[in-house]
């Protein structure tokens, strides 16, 4: 299953006490590391063939079919360790531990269990702490019965992976999200008194500060001809016709070849980019006059990533709603740069008029209850028939793929899980095709959705 995350930087504990934490356990050189960036999705824990490599606990917060945990990499752990560094990191381990809401038992498929195994599985018995056990290393069908001996532990559910080449991964991800408990509400991603969290995002010199000045009525926000004015993300308070938003303004991204790789402003942008993950809608912000740049797509990207509602606003409209041409050329522009996103909210504004500014908001509230909606499961059920019947699946080795049925997993932003019996054989092109059925029937104009395909067997389907 291929997926972009939303990621933090791992070397301190984020976002403590909110997101359920799952720990990887295991002895020395079992691939920890290596699961870890396979479900971050990045190259966050340093990785050699050699044990000892990972001492402290390295934290990332990342999500499986739309919930999110914070995952922790763990050194290798040692039921007796000698005293000195090895008994330093057993014990960074056991915190690990005590934290942890699941734990992953990470054994080298490879290799018969260990004494250090069997006391490490008897150490999560007698915790009580809900356990997935993955055998790693299982990289064919041939490891996989040589792998067998892993049963003697006596944890369940076990699953083989190879965290190197992502074998296994998906179903190891479906287990995490089974038993995985719900995250605590985060103040970051709450509405502050029924606040929308709005980031106004784009490149420097958008006129971002200008826009949110004219909303708050004031200049209440530093604004210059000069890119890069701003800095640090400012949050500003605004009710308009009962509604309540945040708005958060943001420095400009430039692209990061033309970012200094230290400094204020590699510090401006990170800030800005977390600023997009904390809010519910991303408005980008686009000089009409100026064009729309490979850049904002870059930008526009980020947020999509990100999972957040998204608003396209034209800025400077007024300087060029009367040229035919320059309108026309914008529109290509968009389609070829912004394709991607096609249900992304569109509107035109005028920072230094004010025109256009109260359709802007009402896109944003657009976008938001899209972004925050959710579909009946008979309903969703219901289509998914309808999808079947009008257009099935393709053969998988001449065995029918069948979507078995689908749920709507979560909210912000709606995320959906469909049982299959061979996901893994339906193509890019069938997946996008579901994807533009769901948002046919129900809409989702302004939100990313995400879909994830399950694998599930029916009864009575041969094993292969």
């Amino acid at each position: 299953m291929t997926r972009k995350r939303t990621k933090r930087i791992p070397s301190l504990p984020p976002r403590r006490g909110r997101l359920p934490v799952v720990a990887i356990l295991g002895r020395p050189n079992v691939g920890k590391s290596t699961l870890f960036n396979r479900l971050v999705g990045r190259q966050a824990s340093i990785v050699e063939d050699r044990p000892g490599v990972t001492r402290d606990r390295l934290y990332a917060d990342t999500d499986v079919m739309g919930r999110p945990f914070t995952l922790v990499d763990m050194g290798g752990f040692e039921s007796r360790p000698d005293e000195g560094l090895a008994e330093g990191v057993s014990r960074q381990c056991k915190t690990g531990l005590d934290e942890a809401a699941l734990v992953i038992f990470l054994v080298d498929g490879r290799t018969p269990p260990t004494s250090g195994d069997e006391e490490t599985a008897e150490l999560l018995r007698r915790s009580g702490k809900p356990c997935v056990m993955a055998v790693n290393k299982v990289d064919g069908e041939r490891q996989e019965a040589e792998a067998a001996d892993a049963f003697s532990l006596g944890l369940e559910p076990m699953v083989m992976v190879s965290a190197l080449h992502g074998r296994g991964i998906s179903d190891l991800e479906y287990l995490i999200y089974e038993r995985l408990p719900e995250s605590e509400p985060q103040p970051d991603d709450e509405e502050e008194d029924g606040a929308i969290r709005v980031a106004i995002v784009g490149r420097p010199n958008a006129g971002k500060s200008s826009l949110v000045n004219r909303f708050l009525g004031e200049d209440r926000l530093l604004t210059d001809a000069a890119p890069g004015t701003t800095r640090d993300p400012v949050d500003s308070l605004l009710e308009q016709d009962g509604a309540r938003y945040v708005l958060v303004d943001t420095a400009g991204i430039r692209r990061k070849r033309s970012v200094p790789a230290d400094g204020a402003e590699k510090m401006s942008v990170t800030a800005a980019v977390r600023a997009m993950e904390r809010c519910h809608v991303a408005v980008l912000l686009l000089d009409a006059e100026a064009g729309i740049a490979e850049q904002d797509a870059r930008v526009l990207g980020l947020a999509v990533d990100r999972g957040r509602a998204v608003v396209v606003a034209f800025n400077k409209w007024d300087l060029v709603q009367r040229d035919q041409a320059a309108a026309a050329k914008l529109r290509e522009q968009r389609k070829d740069l912004l394709a991607f996103a096609p249900w992304a909210r569109v509107v035109q504004v005028s920072a230094l008029t004010g025109a256009g500014l109260p359709g802007l908001l009402t896109r944003v509230r657009e976008a938001y209850a899209e972004f925050d909606k959710r579909i009946p499961t008979g309903a969703l059920n219901r289509l998914f028939a309808e999808i079947t019947e009008n257009h099935p699946p393709p053969l998988r080795k001449g065995k029918p793929v069948k979507l078995m049925y689908a749920t709507q997993a979560s909210v912000r932003p709606p995320t959906f899980v469909v049982h299959a019996t061979y996901p893994e054989a339906l193509h890019f092109s069938y997946r996008r095709y579901v994807s533009n059925r769901i948002r046919e029937v129900f809409g989702f104009e302004g939100t990313p959705i995400r879909l994830f395909f399950n694998k599930r067997r029916r009864r009575g389907d041969a094993e292969e």
